[in-house]
């Protein structure tokens, strides 16, 4: 059993999954998760899409999100912060992010290690091919 609903989940795709905890909460930083192509689940802070929210970012795992009307997340752009943060290279990130209709920067900051940082990007991307 524990076999066929890990496969179920594997096939289910990268998906957001709201935490019930934080639903009723109205700030600009709130809480979400992410669910994994293995069905881990990590949890991120939910930011505007902002330059200066980005450049404050380091040894994290950023995801650029779009929310359809239906108010269901799909990342555009994933990518790994490292401990120095570019302007120049931040900045094309957020802009190709925008054109690809982001409007929100999902964060997980939970990994310790930058080989853990990787580990979680992978398993976030539905498409190995992805963009970084």
């Amino acid at each position: 059993m524990r076999d066929l609903r890990n496969d179920r989940m594997r096939r289910a795709g990268v998906r957001e999954e709201r935490l019930r905890a934080t639903a009723g909460l109205r700030s600009s930083a709130t809480l979400s998760s992410w669910r994994g192509l293995s069905g881990r689940r990590y949890i991120v802070g939910v930011h505007a899409l902002d330059l200066t929210e980005l450049l404050e970012v380091t040894d994290a795992v950023i995801l650029a999100v779009s929310r359809d009307e239906t108010g269901t997340a799909h990342v555009v752009e994933s990518v790994l912060a490292g401990d120095e943060p570019s302007v120049e290279t931040r900045s094309r990130w957020l802009d190709r992010a925008r054109d690809r209709g982001a409007n929100e920067l999902h964060i997980h900051r939970l990994a310790d290690t930058e080989a853990r940082r990787r580990e979680i990007l992978a398993d976030l991307r539905e498409n190995a091919d992805q963009a970084s």
